[in-house]
């Protein structure tokens, strides 16, 4: 199936990983959005879950592993052609949390280059607005899953069964 002017949606997996603060991001070589600072991921195989997909579309792009967290959200990516309206491109783009584990990146795949962006970095590359909001809601996502860890470890430590909770990573 063509991707442009497609005859149904597409699901795509977009990931958005951390390392530390800074999270992950590639410049796109393919359309839509060619040339754009994006998030890694790109189109799920049948058969693979929505985490393996975004573990190999990680891998595939930059060379790096990651450990699949979390879905953040779901998007519609849908645009019409100017000429006649019809639907040019549409995604459905299933976003997951995942952390770096190991590698440097590397541009590969359908990524043009790739680097680690902090928040005040991620200002100045004029993302999609759909990505910023993607990202700052991983973000939360991962501050709630340390807070959760975190009352976990106290409720533990308090009930004398500190050292065995489980990590909710």
């Amino acid at each position: 199936m063509s991707r442009e002017f497609p005859s149904q949606p597409l699901v795509g997996i977009g990931a958005v990983v951390f390392r530390e603060d800074q999270v992950l991001l590639v410049r796109r070589a393919c359309p839509p959005r060619a040339g754009e600072w994006s998030l890694p991921g790109g189109l799920q195989q049948l058969g693979e879950t929505v985490y393996q997909a975004a573990a190999r579309e990680v891998m595939e792009e930059t060379r790096i592993v990651i450990r699949p967290l979390a879905l953040i959200d779901v998007v519609d990516l849908i645009e019409h052609a100017p000429s006649d309206g019809r639907v040019r491109w549409h995604y459905t783009l299933i976003d997951i949390l995942a952390l770096w584990e190991s590698g440097d990146p590397q541009a590969s795949d359908d990524a043009a280059a790739v680097q680690w962006a902090d928040a005040a970095h991620l200002k100045s590359l004029d993302l999609w607005p759909e990505t910023l909001r993607i990202i700052a809601r991983a973000r939360q996502l991962l501050s709630d899953r340390g807070a959760a860890s975190a009352d976990v470890s106290a409720a533990h430590a308090s009930s004398g069964r500190a050292g065995k909770s489980h990590s909710t990573f």
